[in-house]
């Protein structure tokens, strides 16, 4: 066979690159492209004798302890689809905010802040707000850009907002107290839902024709919500699951077994719980879940292998003498590369494959692991909403009434797109608004 060493790390490095994206426009996904990829190079380049190095890693990826947590935010955000807790909670929201201008828009972001912090999972909110939100804004003459938006953008939140996969899944990757990740995320993370409603307000405010005020009669139809029941069972399980990580009560993944027992309760309480309804979420757990983890393994084995080559060594020194040695220099570079990896991967896929190589890099600048977690997660925020695959649109897409096209919903996302930019740049200048507790 051929000894693929010979190449050198730069150009076997690019050839590695190369295989990977041409295995990609073939349609194979990207677990199995990762994993093929990582086979014959580790055969090709330290021989067969290497494999039982690359395995190793992969049992320390999915026999971690902390990835129990995981599956356990997947289902809670599965039953909390499938019950009516959330539908409830945006009625009385909605109620709430019709008499101000554009009150329907930052309450279906209020929403989506409480959402959030109840399952860190973004499809099953987008896909909930599509729904539930959506059409109410449009019934109730909403500009269409703004609602789909504001829809789509509130629907991403689960990523920043603990307990967020994304952030479980770069503190399993980078070694990082995912604890600490948590705690870091909630500022920067209230920072840009903040961001949200103060445009929507002001674009209101500039454009009254984009958010009508309703009429009397119409507020008296809505009055009779019933406000105990829509807020209590979603404002206690926030309460639950962040209240008990926060406070030391209860790890991370404990926390999250406590989150979907209190979601059970909830639902079994309200009159809603069914056989057909805990089936169906747990499908729904299994194929998420089986996703990340195949991606995992395959980009684990990935840069396993890539490591033993010798390419954390070249990445570092290749960034390093693009930048000038600068430390902001590195950052962009680095953001750069997430930002253009983003529009086409799946986040999995991106912290799985960079942050292996990226955090050392990070480290040895001196800058903290912690810190550039919340940056990667902010990032991962205009991926998903940034075209040609951003999934949140693709989300809204699938729910969405007929006449509302995939490019109209990326149009409509522009503005949120660079509020997001905005706040990324926002924590790389001041990174003690993501670490102010330490």
């Amino acid at each position: 066979m051929f000894d693929l060493s010979s190449l050198g790390i730069g150009y076997g490095s690019l050839l590695m690159l190369v295989s990977m994206i041409l295995l990609l426009l073939t349609g194979m996904q990207l677990a199995m492209v990762t994993g093929l990829v990582a086979l014959v190079f580790a055969i090709g380049w330290f021989g067969i004798d290497a494999l039982p190095l690359v395995t190793s890693r992969l049992y320390s990826f999915v026999g971690g302890y902390v990835f129990l947590a995981v599956p356990m935010f997947v289902l809670m955000a599965a039953l909390l689809d499938r019950s009516g807790i959330a539908r409830d909670l945006f009625d009385a929201m909605k109620v709430l905010g019709r008499k101000v201008r554009g009150g329907v828009a930052v309450q279906t972001l209020v929403v989506a802040v409480i959402l959030a912090s109840m399952s860190g999972v973004i499809g099953g909110e987008t896909v909930l707000l599509g729904i539930l939100a959506l059409p109410q804004m449009l019934r109730l003459g909403y500009n269409r850009k703004l609602a789909i938006g504001t829809t789509c953008a509130g629907g991403a939140l689960g990523t920043m907002l603990p307990p967020s996969i994304v952030l479980i899944i770069y503190g399993l990757t980078a070694s990082v107290s995912i604890g600490d990740l948590f705690k870091s995320a909630f500022l920067p993370a209230l920072i840009l839902a903040a961001a949200y409603m103060i445009y929507v307000l002001v674009i209101c405010r500039l454009h009254p024709e984009y958010a009508p005020l309703p009429t009397e009669e119409e507020l008296a139809q809505e009055s009779d919500i019933n406000y105990f029941k829509a807020l209590f069972f979603p404002v206690l399980s926030v309460a639950v699951v962040l209240g008990s990580i926060y406070t030391g009560i209860a790890s991370v993944t404990e926390a999250s077994a406590l989150g979907v027992v209190g979601i059970f309760i909830s639902a079994w309480i309200r009159g809603e719980l069914s056989f057909e309804m805990l089936k169906d979420s747990a499908k729904a757990t299994m194929s998420t879940c089986g996703m990340i983890i195949w991606i995992g393994i395959g980009a684990t084995a990935l840069v396993g292998v890539y490591n033993l080559m010798g390419g954390i060594d070249f990445v570092e020194e290749t960034i390093l003498a693009l930048s000038g040695g600068s430390v902001m220099g590195t950052i962009l570079i680095m953001m750069v590369i997430l930002l253009v990896l983003g529009m086409f991967l799946d986040w999995v896929g991106v912290a799985l494959l960079t942050m292996p190589i990226f955090v050392p890099i990070i480290t040895n600048l001196g800058l903290d692991p912690v810190w550039f977690g919340i940056v990667f997660c902010l990032n991962m925020q205009v991926s998903f909403l940034s075209p040609p695959f951003g999934p949140a649109a693709f989300y809204l897409k699938s729910v969405a009434p007929k006449d509302i096209s995939l490019g109209e919903i990326f149009s409509s996302l522009l503005p949120f797109i660079a509020l997001q930019v905005s706040v990324l740049a926002l924590v790389i200048i001041f990174p003690e608004l993501a670490i102010w507790w330490k």
